[in-house]
């Protein structure tokens, strides 16, 4: 399997637990604990993965190694976890809240790929683009 099709498969499976199990979370926990524990059953999880398929570097190195995007990853991972968290305990619907963020956030990211990353659209591109605005403005008229 090439790493393209492992990547999606990966992602998608994660991400189908990930809603699930924020949808299922229970409403009367403090969301920063929830966030902290799972937190650290992915560091545990990471930490095995990290020792059984190492990389070319060990920890110290990447933490070496590391610039600004790696703490701002993990303050980013926080508030994803915090939004969607309290999405789900106020109501949002788990069939919506995964695409309405997501098509909001490539709004947001397209200029950005554009101007910093120099990214080139295809028209193919823009008109996906558009069929996702249209989508996300759909989806979140009340």
């Amino acid at each position: 399997m090439s790493g393209f099709y492992l990547a999606f498969i990966l992602t998608v499976i994660g991400m189908v637990l990930y809603h699930v199990s924020q949808k299922a979370v229970p409403k009367e926990t403090n969301p920063f604990f929830v966030i902290a524990i799972a937190y650290v059953v992915g560091i545990l999880l990471c930490l095995g993965f990290a020792f059984t398929l190492p990389g070319k570097k060990g920890l110290i190195e990447s933490l070496k190694a590391s610039n600004w995007a790696v703490f701002t990853l993990g303050a980013a991972a926080a508030l994803i976890e915090l939004g969607f968290l309290l999405a789900y305990r106020s109501g949002w619907r788990i069939s919506i809240a995964a695409v309405a963020t997501n098509a909001a956030a490539a709004v947001v990211l397209i200029p950005l790929g554009l101007i910093v990353f120099k990214d080139q659209l295809s028209l193919r591109d823009v008109i996906g683009l558009i069929l996702c605005v249209v989508g996300l403005a759909l989806v979140i008229r009340q």
